[in-house]
């Protein structure tokens, strides 16, 4: 009885002295800026640098001049006018599906060795970091995408269908988590991205660092983990409704800052 009574007192002095954080409203812009400060994304940029200028593969070559579309080995911008057209493959490619193809032309690694992987390992953790460096490198510029190539309105017009397409056990779109304003996960923000701004938020926040799982995420992971959490077939790595989710996205937030690489919880 005696311990029985001391619980119960235990029980009130907790319930009236502790604060009621749930009551409170969290202040999500200010803890944004803390995970910020001192993004780790940095040390993933500087090994894809690196990775960027060493000589790699079975053609013992270095990425330096691969075209990301503003010419060869240019970097600097090449990210924030991506998805975009390319003559010599005849597709339209974002980063990593770009990236892919110059590493297996330039460096003989199989585009295949790299579907067939898995996201932090191997070949996609090394994209992952040459992503972050490239990406890095269009830090502060406006998205630029050209929608006025007809490959790429049709890879734009694709992507918008897919966004708004519901599947899996759960019947779930893109848009049921990212079609209204003031949506979110716990202490994550879902941008509106049938809005100009929010999609300009989506899409040029990441690829992040994901301080919840100490890892930096691309936009191919990023999109396999929504199909995932949909519960519906995940897609093939730098398959073409990859692409073209990628291209709506970007082209709707067109014009929108680029704050790549962004920081997660």
């Amino acid at each position: 009885m005696r311990k029985k009574l001391m619980s119960v007192a235990l029980g009130a002095t907790i319930a009236s002295t502790a604060p009621a954080p749930f009551a409170q409203e969290l202040n999500f812009d200010e803890y944004r800026q803390m995970l910020a400060d001192g993004n780790p994304a940095e040390l993933f940029e500087m090994e894809g640098e690196e990775l960027w200028t060493s000589a790699r593969g079975p053609k013992n070559a270095s990425l330096e001049q691969c075209d990301l579309g503003l010419g060869a080995g240019v970097v600097a911008g090449a990210a924030a006018q991506m998805p975009r057209y390319f003559e010599d493959t005849g597709r339209v490619q974002d980063l990593e599906s770009r990236l892919m193809h110059c590493m297996e032309t330039l460096q003989g690694i199989p585009s295949a060795d790299i579907i067939k992987g898995r996201f932090g390992r191997d070949e996609r953790a090394k994209m992952a970091a040459i992503v972050a460096y490239v990406s890095a490198s269009s830090k502060g510029k406006p998205i630029n995408v050209d929608l006025s190539h007809p490959k790429v309105r049709e890879m734009y017009e694709l992507g918008e269908q897919a966004f708004f397409f519901r599947a899996g056990v759960m019947d779930f779109s893109c848009a049921s988590c990212h079609g209204e304003d003031g949506k979110r996960i716990r202490a994550t923000s879902l941008p509106n991205i049938t809005t100009a701004k929010g999609a300009a938020e989506g899409w040029g926040s990441w690829p992040a660092y994901r301080v919840s799982n100490s890892q930096f995420w691309t936009m191919q992971h990023r999109l396999w983990d929504c199909f995932r959490q949909q519960r519906t077939a995940e897609p093939v790595f730098g398959s073409d409704v990859t692409i073209a989710l990628s291209t709506f996205m970007a082209g709707k937030g067109n014009g929108g800052e680029i704050v790549w690489p962004g920081v997660k919880r």
